[in-house]
């Protein structure tokens, strides 16, 4: 799919003008046709975005406001039609437009927004579809906007749970270069101006050294540093890869269990939504694997798919994985028995997103200190070695 701008001739006599999203040029005319247009000039759009080049925020503001027109009686296509023509985001507004002519054409509204999986995923579209189905149209578009706004809050903690320790050591590598790169060399030359330059303590000399090492292979050391972040990022690349570091992940000391608790929430969320919303059960646990974000939750995930279709249910599966916490098992298990699974799932998410967010303040009061000690040391090394020189120089100028 890309997007096409377009400009054609109206049977009065009007010129037009718009954008839509389709396959080619050729598919372009034929919908324009269809609406008695006369193509013009149709160019395909270029895109330099990444993603989906619309917010979550944005697409929680499309979705309530959708929810409140269709609880309010007006037509599916009128609702497209008032939305996409307010819409600011201009990627939005062409999918927008893109989905009333697509519906006007007879297709579902699930299907028209399956033309743009980029904005609207697997999810989305499998919830507007039991919507459709079971009459509940409104009631879904605020289940979905409540999901996607606690979903993006889910992602705030994960980014906040890495971002901190990523910063802090990249602040100590910006330390460490500054220090063997300009202050060390200059206390060198000092002790040399004072002929002090053989008689330095060891461990002095031992920091010389490595700054000299570090100054005179600088380009060396810029290139394996940068051919190390090449080569992270083609093994990240790689299946086997992706699984190790998500497995690493989810199994260190301190980070780790944080992670487990945004996994559980997240898998409890999704899952409660679909279910909820009447989505098949085998179809809501397959879109809840694609959905994870981490290849070892993934591919666990649809070994719990794999096993309902054998006609088991889901507590076994999810036992057998050793990757979700027991109270987590046996919460699901009441409620495959009691057929309530989709409440079950919904007071879990509730209890592990209040979990997380202690985690996540508990992760960074951790590791803060940790940091700080980590940076204290290695600064405090540095500067030691450099200043018992001259303390051993002042102590002499005095004896003399």
């Amino acid at each position: 799919m890309a997007q096409f701008a377009w400009q054609a001739r109206a049977a009065s006599g009007e010129i037009l003008k718009g954008v839509m999203v389709a396959e080619n040029v050729a598919a372009v005319e034929k919908r324009l046709r269809a609406q008695q247009l006369n193509p013009q000039k149709i160019s395909k759009k270029l895109s330099l975005s990444f993603g989906s080049g619309v917010e979550a925020t944005e697409l929680v503001k499309f979705v309530r406001q959708f929810a409140t027109m269709i609880d309010a009686g007006l037509p599916l296509v009128q609702c497209l039609d008032i939305l996409g023509n307010q819409e600011e985001n201009p990627v939005l507004k062409a999918a927008l437009i893109d989905i009333k002519q697509t519906v006007e054409q007879g297709a579902t509204f699930s299907d028209a927004l399956k033309r743009h999986p980029k904005i609207f995923d697997d999810l989305f579209t499998n919830l507007v579809h039991a919507g459709e189905v079971g009459g509940i149209l409104d009631t879904i578009l605020n289940r979905l906007a409540t999901y996607i706004e606690k979903n993006v809050k889910l992602k705030r903690q994960v980014r906040g749970a890495l971002s901190y320790p990523i910063t802090v050591v990249g602040i100590m590598v910006i330390v460490m270069f500054v220090l063997l790169t300009w202050v060390i060399p200059a206390f060198e030359a000092m002790f040399a101006e004072f002929g002090a330059k053989d008689a330095l303590p060891a461990i002095t000399k031992m920091v010389i050294g490595i700054s000299n090492s570090f100054v005179n292979y600088l380009p060396l050391v810029i290139l394996g540093g940068g051919g190390l972040v090449f080569g992270a990022g083609q093994f990240y690349r790689r299946p086997a890869g992706k699984k190790f570091v998500h497995k690493l992940i989810l199994t260190l000391p301190v980070l780790g269990p944080t992670m487990k608790k945004i996994t559980v929430a997240r898998f409890s969320r999704t899952l409660g939504t679909l279910l909820s919303s009447g989505v098949p059960i085998l179809d809501a646990v397959e879109i809840v694997a694609r959905s994870a974000g981490n290849v070892v939750v993934e591919e666990g995930l649809m070994f719990c798919r794999s096993k309902i279709s054998e006609g088991r249910n889901l507590a076994d599966p999810l036992a057998e994985l050793k990757m979700f916490p027991g109270m987590v098992v046996q919460m699901v298990a009441v409620g495959e028995q009691t057929g309530a699974l989709d409440q079950m799932l919904t007071k879990i998410a509730d209890f592990y997103e209040d979990e997380t967010d202690v985690a996540v303040a508990s992760l960074t009061s951790m590791l803060e200190p940790i940091m700080m000690v980590l940076i204290g040391g290695v600064v405090g090394v540095v500067l030691v070695s450099m200043y018992l020189p001259i303390f051993s120089l002042a102590g002499n100028i005095k004896t003399e």
